[in-house]
């Protein structure tokens, strides 16, 4: 009779198996690493330590996992507070979803990118579409409005990402990035270039919180002079 030592068996820990969510989250940690460029389905798959293949069974393909990413980065997002004024709400929504799109590389262009769907992202919507007729807007009026304040709060996060993006290259800032903007400017010939030349320091002023501001009080004034047109 031949004796077979004792060994401990070393069983590999079982994997959890794969879902959407997991799937979806990993995306979005691949995204604040390596931006919207270099996402790929390929790189996904590696990042969760599967094949590609398996990715197919819980996302058709790039596209629909960049809307589940619209909605994932929308869902962190915070509602503005409901006992407020429709204008205290408007604006507390607008720096919220800039705040949000900021949070990650290239959220802005995630969102700008993709159909808006996604129950996360379509409360969003929703809720803007609530403060705009409460703001006294008749319903093709609050349509357009909320068109219109979603391209502006998009359109300038992702400005200021792209932005950012290049003051973060060696040996630049945003502050010298912005100096040069200005001198630049000031180099043009002024017979050509009169109005670029006079506003150049205006042009590139290194205040970005209020030119947010200015364009939200731009939109204020605007849905407030459509109110009162109402019949």
């Amino acid at each position: 009779m031949s004796i077979v030592p004792y060994r401990k068996s070393e069983r590999r820990p079982r994997r959890k198996p794969l879902d959407q969510a997991q799937v979806v989250r990993a995306a979005l940690a691949l995204l604040d690493e390596v931006g919207l460029d270099e996402l790929t389905m390929r790189r996904l798959a590696e990042r969760l330590g599967v094949k590609a293949a398996s990715l197919y069974r819980h996302v058709r393909n790039k596209d629909e996992l960049l809307v589940l990413l619209g909605d994932e980065i929308s869902g962190e997002i915070p509602f503005p507070n409901p006992a407020g004024g429709w204008r205290e709400q408007l604006v507390e929504a607008a720096w919220n979803v800039r705040r949000g799109l900021l949070a990650h590389r290239d959220g802005a262009r995630v969102l700008a990118s993709t159909a808006p769907f996604g129950p996360r992202r379509l409360r969003h919507i929703d809720t803007l579409l609530g403060i705009l007729r409460a703001g006294g807007l008749s319903d093709r009026d609050a349509a357009r409005a909320a068109y219109h304040a979603n391209n502006f709060v998009t359109e300038f996060a992702a400005d200021e990402a792209r932005f950012a993006a290049f003051a973060r290259e060696p040996g630049a800032s945003r502050r010298t990035l912005l100096a040069d903007v200005r001198r630049t400017f000031r180099s043009l010939p002024r017979a050509e270039y009169p109005n670029i030349v006079d506003l150049a320091d205006h042009l590139a002023y290194d205040d970005v919180d209020a030119l947010f501001e200015f364009g939200i009080e731009l939109l204020l004034r605007g849905l407030l002079a459509f109110a009162k047109r109402r019949p």
